[in-house]
C-alpha cells in the first residue's frame, strides 16, 4: 500500500487547544454517581463517600471541565433538593431515566469531587429550563457564587460551604429541541427563555460564560434551523452553542463506523457556518464558539431496545444503565473523534466526554469492588496529556476506502499539536481493518530531531476489551521502527489502530 502523507509547518496552524476540550460529564444516570464516583462504605471511600480508586483514575485520565447534573436529568431537577444535610434531602422520581433519585450526592458533593480531582477540574453547571426558569436559575447562581450577606449565600454557608463555588461556565438547559426532554420547547420558545435567563444571570455576574442549547444531534429534523432561531434570540448574550453526537455501527457496518469522525467534522462545520451566518445578519463582531458537551461511542439502539422492556411501576435506585463495554474497534473510533475535536480547536473550545464513570464511560467500577480502565480510557488520557498547545494544520494525502455512509474516505485520520516547548505530538488513526498503513510526515521548519515515543492501541482481536475478570487485556504498546530521517518522519500504522507519536 502506498504511504499516507502530510506536511507540518509552524506557519500553518489551526489554533490553541483550550484545556476545556478535555472535559467530561457526570449525570445522575445509572451508576455514574452512585457506586461510580460516590460510594460511602466502599473500602477506598474517603470521609465524604468519594471513591479514592476512581479519583485516581480520573486524575490519570486528565479530565478538566466536568458538566453536571445533566443531561436529561436536569430538566426535571430541583436544585434545592441537592443541598443541605444529605439525610434530610427528598427522594424524587426521575422521569428522564425512570429511576428514584435519593439526592444523597448533590451540589456540595459535586464541588468536593472537583476539588479532589485537582485544580484543573472546572465546574460546568446546567440549569433547568425544562420545568423551571429564570427565577430558579438566579437562585441557584446566588446560592453557588455569591460571597455572603444574602439569604441564599448565607444558606450555603450554613450548609457548611462558607466559600462560594465560583462557577463560571453555565449551560442554559439541555437538549431542549428533543421531544424526549421534560419541558421540550420550540426553538423560539427556548430561545426567548434562554435569552431572558442569560440576561438576568449576567445582571448578577457579567463575567460568567453561557452555553445555549444547539441541536441534540445532527439528524434532528430541526437541525440548523434550531441553531439559527436560538442564536437570533441569544447571540449577544451567550458565548457558546452546544453540539451532541453519539456513534455506533449501524446494521453492523464497521467501515462506516470507523469513519464516524467524517460526520463529526461536518457537523462542526455546519454549526460554525450557521452561527457565523446569524452573526453576519445581526452585524455583530462577536464570534460564537462551540461546546461539544456530549460526545462518545454509544450503542444507542441496544439501550432503546432494553428501555422498552422496563416495568413502568418500577423506579429503581441507580440501576445498571448504558454500561457499554468498549472494544479495540470502539477505542479507535473514539480516538478519531478526539482527532476531529482537536482539528477544530479554533472553534470547539469546550468538549465533554459523556460520561465519566460506568455510563458509556472510560472508567468502570463494581459496587464494593475494583475500578478499571476501558479501552477508550487510553486515547483520552494520551490526548489530554500530550494534546496541549497549538494545533498544526494537517492536510492528509491518503489511500482511501469505500464506505456505505460516507463514500470514499481516507484511511488516515490525523492531527498534530505543538507544545510550548517546541515538541510535536502526532495523533493518527488507521481506519483500515486489514492492512498496515505507511506514514510519511514532512516536518519542515519545526526543528525536530528525534522520536521520543510511538505507541499504538491495536490488537489482533478487534473485539478485545477490558473486563472485571481481565482489566488489562488491552493497553497501548510501543511501536518499533519509527524514525525521523532527513526531516521526514517514517512510521507504519498497524491495522485498525490509534497512534501517538511524540517528537522533539
Amino acid at each position: 500500500m502506498r504511504a499516507a502523507r502530510f506536511t507540518l509547518d509552524p506557519a500553518f496552524t489551526v489554533g490553541e487547544v483550550n484545556p476545556r476540550l478535555f472535559g467530561s460529564f457526570v449525570e445522575h444516570l445509572g451508576r455514574c454517581v452512585y457506586t461510580g464516583v460516590f460510594e460511602p462504605g466502599h473500602p477506598t471511600a474517603d470521609d465524604k463517600g468519594l471513591r479514592r480508586d476512581v479519583l485516581g483514575l480520573v486524575r490519570e485520565l486528565g479530565v478538566t471541565a466536568v458538566r453536571y447534573p445533566g443531561g436529561n436529568f436536569v430538566s426535571g431537577h430541583k436544585w434545592e433538593d441537592s443541598v443541605g444535610p444529605a439525610e434530610a434531602r427528598p427522594r424524587r422520581l426521575d422521569l428522564a431515566w425512570h429511576s428514584t433519585e435519593t439526592n444523597r450526592f448533590g451540589l456540595s458533593e459535586y464541588i468536593d469531587l472537583l476539588r479532589k480531582i485537582g485544580p484543573q477540574a472546572e465546574p460546568m453547571l446546567a440549569v433547568n429550563l425544562g420545568t423551571r426558569g429564570v427565577a430558579e436559575a438566579l437562585e441557584l447562581q446566588e446560592y453557588a457564587n455569591h460571597p455572603g450577606g444574602t439569604t441564599l449565600s448565607d444558606l450555603r454557608a450554613a450548609h457548611g460551604d462558607k466559600d462560594p463555588f465560583g462557577i463560571r461556565l453555565w449551560c442554559l438547559g439541555n437538549e431542549m429541541d428533543g421531544p424526549w426532554q421534560t419541558g421540550h420547547k420550540t426553538a423560539r420558545e427556548y430561545g426567548r427563555l434562554a435569552a431572558e435567563t442569560a440576561r438576568a444571570m449576567r445582571q448578577q455576574d457579567p463575567g460568567i460564560e453561557l452555553v445555549a442549547c444547539g441541536s441534540s444531534h445532527r439528524s434532528m429534523p430541526t437541525f440548523a434551523a434550531w441553531e439559527a432561531t436560538v442564536l437570533e434570540e441569544t447571540y449577544d448574550l451567550v458565548d457558546h452553542v452546544s453540539l451532541h453526537a453519539y456513534y455506533w455501527p449501524e446494521d453492523g457496518d464497521l467501515d462506516s463506523f470507523l469513519a464516524s469522525a467524517v460526520d463529526m467534522e461536518s457537523f462542526i462545520d455546519n454549526v460554525v457556518a450557521t452561527a457565523d451566518h446569524v452573526g453576519a445578519r445581526l452585524k455583530s463582531t462577536k464570534r460564537i464558539n462551540l461546546s461539544f458537551d456530549e460526545w462518545n461511542v454509544w450503542y444507542l439502539p441496544e439501550w432503546e431496545a432494553r428501555a422498552e422492556a422496563f416495568a413502568q411501576d418500577d423506579w429503581p435506585e441507580a440501576p445498571r444503565l448504558l454500561e457499554d463495554r468498549y472494544s479495540v474497534t470502539d477505542a479507535v473510533v473514539f480516538g478519531s473523534l478526539l482527532i476531529a475535536l482537536l482539528r477544530h480547536a479554533d472553534r470547539v473550545t469546550v468538549a465533554c466526554l459523556a460520561q465519566l464513570v460506568n455510563v458509556i464511560a472510560p472508567i468502570m467500577t463494581e459496587p464494593g469492588g475494583p475500578a478499571w480502565r476501558q479501552t477508550t480510557f487510553f486515547p483520552f488520557a494520551q490526548a489530554s496529556r500530550y494534546g496541549r498547545g497549538e494545533v498544526l494544520d494537517v492536510r492528509v494525502d491518503s489511500p482511501t476506502y469505500d464506505t456505505a455512509k460516507y463514500g470514499e474516505t481516507a484511511l488516515l485520520h490525523a492531527t498534530a499539536v505543538r507544545g510550548e516547548d517546541g515538541s510535536v505530538t502526532v495523533f493518527a488513526v488507521n481506519r483500515g481493518r486489514a492492512e498496515a498503513l505507511p506514514l510519511e510526515v514532512t516536518l519542515g521548519a519545526l526543528g525536530l530531531s528525534s522520536v521520543v515515543e510511538h505507541s499504538a492501541l491495536a490488537d489482533a482481536d478487534p473485539d478485545a476489551r477490558n473486563t472485571l475478570a481481565d482489566p488489562e487485556r488491552v493497553t497501548p504498546h510501543p511501536v518499533d521502527g519509527t524514525v525521523l530521517r532527513d526531516g521526514t518522519l517514517h512510521a507504519v500504522l498497524e491495522p485498525l489502530s490509534w497512534n501517538v507519536i511524540r517528537l522533539v
